[in-house]
């Protein structure tokens, strides 16, 4: 079961990274909120029965930890100065990129969740699936997003 998780873990990270990113600014917060969510996926992996897609249940764990862990006090932490790594990454994160998320963390929670999924090609039926709701309704409030972004990224 381990090295099945494990495996699971490498072809999928770059999932849980999306929606790190998305819910968090700073790589610090990034991280742990990565770190959180493998943990939650590790725990809720027993009970996974593959009635559903992988990536969706790796999404409804993912977004929902991103969420519950959001809403909980954190401390204030501030840094002086930035680390070497920092400035790379920066670097590394092409204008537009950085723009996209910028207006993405504008949105509410419940607009990031259907973005995240828009983002990664999800049917609207495999929304609906994973964030429990109609496949017209998906389609409404996707546009309804999108609408929304223009008008920010026009800003």
């Amino acid at each position: 079961m381990e090295i099945e998780f494990l495996e699971l873990m490498e072809q999928q990270q770059g999932i849980i990274h999306k929606i790190c990113r998305l819910y968090r600014s700073s790589p610090e917060d990034r991280q742990d909120l990565f770190q959180e969510t493998v943990f939650q996926l590790w725990k809720s992996y027993p009970q996974f029965k593959r009635q559903a897609d992988v990536s969706t249940w790796l999404y409804r764990v993912a977004l929902n930890t991103a969420l519950a862990t959001f809403r909980k006090p954190r401390p204030a932490i501030t840094y002086s100065d930035a680390p070497p790594e920092l400035a790379a990454e920066a670097n590394a994160i092409n204008e537009q990129e950085e723009q996209l998320y910028m207006a993405l963390q504008q949105l509410n929670d419940a607009e990031k969740a259907f973005m995240a999924l828009y983002l990664e090609d999800f049917s609207y039926r495999e929304i609906a699936e994973v964030l429990g709701i109609s496949e017209n309704n998906v389609g409404v409030r996707l546009n309804r997003i999108k609408s929304k972004l223009k008008q920010t990224l026009k800003a």
